[in-house]
């Protein structure tokens, strides 16, 4: 399948800055996510695709309608608009790098910021391919401009070829996903699909069907602040509370930089403050959700014994839900999985089941009513200057959607 436009309208995306705040109440958390939204309006429309719109949340919608004459089901393609807040995403100019030979790749702005096989063997697997990346001073932005170009040129494609059978295509982009907000303000009515898939995933051939349980932790401690001059016997630290229960959290275990697979974390990631008021904030992973309670107790134990070895303050532990594994809801759902690997395989490619270790806009969508396995989009490094993908993968994941389509067709 030939997919022509695909690398220009990626180049453009990923121009567009569209960085999340994790800090703002608003919604979307940055205004300039719309920036991306109205670009993406305005071509949907060129493609003369139904019912194309951006509504007041910044969510983008449209619908390439089935070919059939037979009733068909309602298939959306996700991909969300924004980028991490981890790294800027101002400016980003991406890098070419075509027949790539397996050289270190030093990125031109880049504070030394060097792409080596000798580190990285899934880029030494790209030799001869067409590799892009930021020029260092950035993060790239194929984690998720990767998956909306991906889904735009399949929906080209399909459009194209009237002689390819479809079912009825949703297009929804996406606001905050980055951020954990990406499905808040979503009304599945408003989508109108039997089942949905994310182009959100990283390397080639892969298919997500579980993610994470996942909860946040808030640890507030509230101190006495004096002046220090006549603080003796009276002045409270919070700040030297909050670092103490911070210390009690295990440095070689338990921790995103120590575990892997199917092990689960607790991730102090946040922590501000003063003498008198000072807030940790903690990030609880785990594949079940025993698993997270576990985790939520083991901190719970940690509070409580600061709270007996400081009487005079008060520590506050609260625990917000953010989202379960999807696994619980896509079991349910077998075909949605299997559609998707074949699909894979139709492509050329060899499908692989795997797991994230992370959450999509699709935990949440499942859990919601709608079905939602993730595909790979072709990009790794996400969160990062080093941040990037080939040309030829993204070429694949967009031929995955065009063949998964025709598998969806009654």
């Amino acid at each position: 399948m030939d997919f022509p436009d695909l690398l220009d309208d990626f180049l453009r995306y990923v121009r567009v800055d569209t960085r999340s705040d994790e800090e703002s109440e608003d919604f979307p958390s940055t205004a300039k996510q719309f920036d991306l939204a109205r670009l993406l309006e305005k071509e949907l429309i060129q493609l003369s695709l139904d019912d194309v719109r951006v509504d007041r949340w910044g969510y983008v919608f449209a619908t390439l309608k089935t070919n059939q004459t037979e009733p068909q089901p309602t298939i959306a393609l996700i991909a969300h608009l924004d980028t991490s807040p981890d790294v800027s995403g101002e400016n980003v100019n991406p890098q070419v790098w075509k027949d790539y030979d397996g050289r270190d790749l030093i990125l031109p702005r880049g504070d030394n910021v060097v792409l080596r096989t000798a580190d990285d063997g899934y880029l030494g697997e790209k030799i001869g391919a067409t590799l892009i990346t930021s020029d260092g001073a950035t993060l790239l932005g194929a984690d998720d401009k990767a998956g909306i170009a991906e889904i735009i040129n399949a929906v080209k494609y399909l459009n194209a070829h009237p002689e390819i059978p479809r079912p009825h295509v949703r297009l929804v982009f996406t606001p905050d996903e980055e951020v954990g907000r990406g499905t808040e303000k979503l009304n599945l009515d408003e989508v109108g699909a039997d089942c949905a898939y994310t182009l959100d995933g990283e390397k080639l051939g892969e298919v997500e069907d579980e993610t994470f349980c996942a909860d946040s932790v808030d640890i507030t401690v509230t101190g006495v602040n004096v002046h220090p001059g006549y603080a003796k016997g009276k002045l409270i630290n919070a700040v030297k509370i909050a670092a103490d229960i911070l210390n009690r959290f295990p440095a070689d275990a338990m921790s995103p930089e120590t575990t892997e697979k199917r092990e689960g974390y607790v991730h102090p990631h946040h922590i501000e403050g003063g003498v008198e008021k000072t807030v940790l904030k903690v990030l609880v992973r785990d594949f079940l959700e025993d698993g997270l309670k576990e985790k939520e107790d083991f901190i719970r134990d940690i509070v409580e014994t600061a709270g007996k070895r400081y009487p005079g303050a008060t520590i506050d532990m609260k625990v917000k839900e953010s989202y379960r594994n999807m696994k619980l809801v896509l079991d349910q759902h077998p075909e949605t999985v299997q559609k998707a690997l074949r699909a894979v395989e139709m492509a050329g490619v060899k499908p692989r089941k795997n797991i994230i270790r992370g959450g999509t806009d699709g935990a949440r969508l499942s859990f919601m009513g709608l079905p939602t396995p993730n595909i790979f989009t072709g990009g790794t490094n996400f969160h990062s200057r080093k941040e990037w993908i080939t040309l030829e993968d993204m070429q694949k994941a967009a031929e995955v959607i065009v063949h998964l389509m025709t598998l969806w067709v009654r």
